[in-house]
């Protein structure tokens, strides 16, 4: 078995979490760590750890973990998969994915690589379980319920906003797919709430939902990593009514967002050139080994 060897590119939350991904994986093993500023003070977790500004630094990888802000995907991305490595990213802004895994796409194959976006838990493997649940009814209604909890899309987009030092942004369920939104903004000096709120509601991030903007004296003392979702379907299978199915999970954000990245990593190893979401990627391919033995232990 030839050992891939893997790059993380951002150490925010989420790239914290795959390189302990990667760290606790046996068929994958840990180039290091891209940052833009390697020389600035290393955290204690990183002290064995490869720390460089770019990839050929680290010696090179087969594929890197994007764990950058959504907004700066494509142009990471494609950087990358014109060096021919595999990318995989988490890319989450919904009404955008079908555009940038046709850019990607585009890219990937000039350049033999494979570019896996939107990778994580939503959209990611809840896009597979909800791909699932239509092909068990494919009439009905799929309700995707997340939180409470975290959103680190979210709070990064209102992180970004003029006057705000720090920010969380909480998902509220509200049933049958409808969301709140109530983020909490750590102020800058001199900034006010209500420039603040304005600028956040308008972020398309937050448009399309009911959105609340409260200032709090520090978003260290509320920050809270979990989250959740509860996804139902009901509709008919055949010509039979009232199929009812429900997928639940609460999780720890960032844990799982790493974990489920670094599973497409290895599922790209077995791809051919383009980019993909993660419904068209076999399952199996998500997990180290054989497909007979997998087979033999999960059919």
């Amino acid at each position: 078995m030839t050992v891939k060897r893997i790059a993380v590119v951002g150490y925010g939350n989420i790239g914290r979490g795959a390189v302990q991904a990667i760290q606790a994986c046996h068929d994958m093993e840990l180039a290091g760590v891209v940052r833009r500023d390697p020389g600035r003070d290393k955290p204690r977790e990183l002290a064995d750890v490869p720390v460089a500004g770019d990839v050929a630094a680290l010696g090179g990888a087969d594929a890197v973990l994007l764990c950058t802000p959504t907004r700066a995907v494509v142009d990471t991305a494609t950087q990358y998969l014109q060096a021919g490595i595999n990318t995989v990213d988490s890319y989450d802004i919904h009404a955008s994915i079908v555009d940038v895994r046709r850019e990607l796409g585009s890219v990937a194959k000039d350049h033999g690589a494979v570019a896996v976006i939107s990778a994580g838990w939503d959209p990611g493997s809840d896009s597979v379980v909800r791909t699932l649940l239509e092909a068990c009814a494919p009439k009905g209604l799929t309700y995707t319920n997340f939180g409470p909890g975290l959103s680190m899309g979210h709070s990064v987009a209102a992180r970004a906003v003029d006057g705000v030092a720090d920010a969380l942004s909480m998902t509220i369920p509200l049933g049958t797919g409808i969301h709140r939104r109530v983020v909490y903004v750590e102020l800058e000096p001199g900034a006010t709430i209500e420039a603040v709120t304005t600028a956040i509601k308008a972020d398309p991030y937050f448009s399309h939902d009911e959105t609340h903007v409260i200032a709090v004296r520090s978003v260290d003392e509320i920050r809270d990593a979990g989250h959740g979702v509860v996804m139902t379907r009901k509709g008919v299978s055949g010509t039979t009514d009232n199929q009812l199915f429900q997928f639940k999970m609460l999780i720890n954000n960032p844990a799982l967002t790493a974990q489920v990245m670094l599973s497409c990593a290895r599922a790209s190893f077995r791809l051919a050139p383009g980019a993909y979401t993660m419904p068209e990627i076999p399952v199996i391919d998500l997990l180290p080994g054989d497909r007979e033995p997998l087979l033999a232990r999960l059919v």
